[in-house]
């Protein structure tokens, strides 16, 4: 028996043209998806926000991985959140919110945003496997203050597939810094998700706009089928 692989994955449906890629040069990056967002009596729905409205991103995103791992792609993921002095928090960013609705305030899952509370951690539908990276970041985009940037250099890392939320904060803040230091970037538009259904549609838009100024999107059907390509298949002797 020997084996073959497509090196090259193609999305002829991606906005705003045909987006091809190699899987052996490609991450996959699932970012904050955790309980304080992402919980029903978290954190997230303590603001007013409807969770639902970043649940619905939970199915599709876990299909996606899934085939990421058996197509050998690695998954990355990310938390936002501080060390439990805060030390890490700029000032601006702590006093954001209702007193006692604040970042290191208790919530319904331990302290707000602080690492190796409950509500920190990722879902247990995403929870990573082992091997898999995971970076707790303090800021909105992955890069700032992380170890991200060198972790996809030593792995010849160049294109990412992009998901998370919030489309138009954590996203959105990772595509332009990712985009900046020269990565191509797709934006799964079905795996990323907002509290605020407008912003997330503007959010998906720009980052298409202008021939792909930032990158471009396509839903996880076709994501999934381009990544299925890659995956080995056996020929017969």
């Amino acid at each position: 028996m020997t084996s073959t692989q497509v090196r090259e994955a193609r999305i002829p449906s991606a906005s705003p043209s045909e987006f091809t890629f190699d899987p052996e040069t490609t991450a996959l990056l699932v970012i904050d998806m955790q309980r304080d967002f992402l919980l029903p009596g978290g954190f997230g729905e303590s603001l007013g926000n409807d969770v639902g409205l970043l649940r619905c991103v939970i199915e599709p995103l876990a299909a996606l991985v899934s085939v990421a791992r058996e197509a050998g792609i690695p998954v990355i993921h990310t938390r936002e959140g501080h060390l439990p002095d805060l030390s890490d928090c700029p000032p601006a960013k702590l006093r954001r919110g209702t007193p006692s609705q604040r970042i290191g305030d208790p919530g319904a899952f331990g302290r707000i945003l602080v690492r190796g509370e409950f509500g920190h951690d990722i879902i247990d539908e995403l929870k990573p496997i082992e091997g898999e990276t995971v970076i707790d970041k303090p800021g909105k985009g992955a890069f700032y203050a992380t170890e991200l940037s060198d972790i996809l250099a030593s792995a010849g890392i160049t294109t990412l597939l992009v998901t998370g939320v919030t489309t138009e904060v954590c996203v959105h803040t990772t595509v332009r810094e990712a985009n900046d230091r020269g990565y191509e970037c797709l934006v799964v538009t079905d795996c990323v998700g907002s509290y605020f259904p407008e912003f997330h549609r503007v959010g998906l838009e720009m980052i298409s706009a202008q021939g792909g100024i930032f990158g471009w999107t396509a839903p996880s059907d076709d994501v999934v089928s381009a990544l299925s390509a890659t995956v080995p298949t056996s020929a017969t002797r």
